[in-house]
């Protein structure tokens, strides 16, 4: 599917924890890569305690060893504007919320800026870009207002890329459901 003014598209995988969401992406990526694109995946993840050391570790073993890969857990929209490959895949906008609103204490109209900004830059972007997030929307509502802010702003992030994305898939139980494609799905704005 092509976008107007880009040659490439945007696509948009979210599920729930162990889904399969992060697999899909890869797949999806992974038959540009065999086409022979430069596939770049973007980690947001930071290794802060040893769980977390050990899971990276383990994503990075199942990525294909031709694939670059930039750890920027903060500013992933510097990455794709350099323009250094074909494909980004951006894993996952949860864990970089996590890092705005966590690590560097973000406002909404922070918030607002820093996801303007990487929408922006995937949106002009020649390269296809496959993001990948969290849907946390589905659970009771968090006990804490800290918890409850970063609830609804990643559902306002998944919104906002889920209206920019020429593709999105709902990924659960390892089986993605491309919602764009449904017959009479509705954007609300």
């Amino acid at each position: 599917m092509q976008r107007k003014g880009r040659s490439h598209e945007l696509n948009l995988d979210y599920g729930g924890a162990r889904s399969g969401k992060s697999r899909f992406a890869e797949m999806l990526a992974a038959q540009y890569a065999d086409a022979g694109a430069v596939v770049c995946f973007v980690a947001t993840a930071q290794a802060l305690d040893d769980e977390m050391k050990e899971r990276i570790h383990r994503h990075r073993l199942s990525r294909d060893a031709q694939w670059q890969t930039v750890e920027e857990p903060f500013d992933p929209a510097a990455v794709v504007r350099a323009e250094q490959a074909d494909v980004y895949l951006i894993d996952c906008l949860s864990l970089l919320l996590a890092n705005w609103v966590f690590a560097s204490r973000v406002d909404e109209s922070g918030f607002w800026d820093k996801l303007k900004t990487l929408v922006d830059a995937l949106a002009s972007s020649r390269a296809t870009c496959i993001v990948v997030t969290n849907e946390i929307g589905l659970g009771i509502v968090p006990a804490d207002p800290e918890t409850r802010l970063y609830r609804d702003w990643l559902g306002w992030m998944n919104q906002t890329f889920a209206r920019s994305a020429d593709q999105v898939f709902l990924v659960t139980s390892g089986i993605a459901v491309n919602l764009k494609a449904l017959p009479g799905a509705i954007m609300v704005h």
